[in-house]
Order: structure tokens, then C-alpha cells, then sequence
């Protein structure tokens, strides 16, 4: 009996104190965002500056694309194409000026090492060093990663260690490729 009671009383309660506290909530945000200025406004700006900005707030898509397009032919805008990165350049305007030299490819570093064949004369040989070269695994395993080329050895391996990797299984009668 006590049990129905409560649960008769709960709701009610609830139902009561929440809409309360809600509306204190609500009052209290608004009255803060009415406070606030907005991110790097200034208080005291040229009524001018102010109109134009409202004016510009009234316009739809095409239009600022209109106003952009006319604003760089007006004032001699060059177009500037951004970087993917999308980062800012090092040394500011002098950067920009100057000529844009082209840049190298960069030299790989660090390649995979890829079985695509073997010789299966080799094959019992050539199991044995891929149970060397990767650790944790048996000979079960080394078989089966050896009957199941092309298959990555290891990966981002410098290069001295890579073509000395190839190199090795090359004489054993592998077909290795370097990524």
C-alpha cells in the first residue's frame, strides 16, 4: 500500500518543481546572451561600417559571390591559390612574392617488403628464413605465408635493410618487390 502511494505522490511532485526550474534555467541563459558581445566585436564601431555589414547579412549566396568577384576586380585582388594543408605560410608576405620553385619528389625512406613468387625448388629454404625474419611465427605458419604470395614480409623498413632483406631472399630464389 505504501509502495502505490508513492508512486501515486512522485509523478505529481515531479511534474510540479520541473517546470520551476526550467523556466529559472531559461531566464538565467538568456539573460547571459543578451550580455555577451559577439567574438571580436568592438563597441565602438563606425555607424557606417555597421550598415554595411547588416547590408551584407541580407544577401544570399549568389550575391556575396557577386560582390566578391567584383570587389577583386575593383581593387586589384590577385587570386592566391591556398595550400592543401591549408597552413599559413613561414615567413608572411615575403613568401608569397617569391617564386615558386618546384619541388623535388622526396626520396622514400622506409619501403615494404613483398614476396610476389618464389622458386619451388627454394620453397623449404625459403620457409626456413621467413620463420627468421618474422617473429612469432612457426613453421606452419611460414609455409602457409610463403604458399599464399604475393604477401607483405614486413613493413616500413628503411631502405639499407629492405634491399638487404631482398637481397637475401632474391639468392634463396624469391621474387621480392620493394614498396
Amino acid at each position: 500500500m505504501l509502495r502505490i502511494a508513492s508512486a501515486r505522490l512522485a509523478p505529481r511532485t515531479i511534474s510540479r518543481v520541473a517546470p520551476r526550474m526550467v523556466v529559472g534555467r531559461v531566464a538565467n541563459y538568456s539573460s547571459a546572451a543578451d550580455k555577451l558581445d559577439a567574438p571580436g566585436a568592438k563597441k565602438d564601431v563606425d555607424p557606417k561600417i555597421v550598415s554595411i555589414v547588416d547590408q551584407i547579412e541580407t544577401l544570399n549566396l549568389l550575391q556575396v559571390a557577386d560582390l566578391v568577384s567584383l570587389l577583386k576586380t575593383r581593387l586589384n585582388i590577385q587570386e592566391i591559390a591556398m595550400p592543401v594543408g591549408g597552413g599559413a605560410p613561414a615567413a608572411g608576405g615575403a613568401a608569397a612574392a617569391a617564386p615558386v620553385e618546384e619541388e623535388k619528389p622526396a626520396e622514400k625512406t622506409e619501403f615494404n617488403v613483398k614476396l610476389e613468387k618464389f622458386d619451388a625448388a627454394a620453397k623449404a629454404k625459403l620457409i626456413r628464413e621467413i620463420k627468421n625474419i618474422i617473429p612469432g611465427i612457426n613453421l606452419v605458419e611460414a609455409k602457409k605465408f610463403v604458399e599464399g604470395a604475393p604477401k607483405v614480409i614486413k613493413e616500413a623498413v628503411p631502405k639499407a635493410d629492405a634491399e638487404k632483406l631482398k637481397k637475401t631472399l632474391e639468392d634463396l630464389g624469391a621474387t621480392v618487390s620493394l614498396e
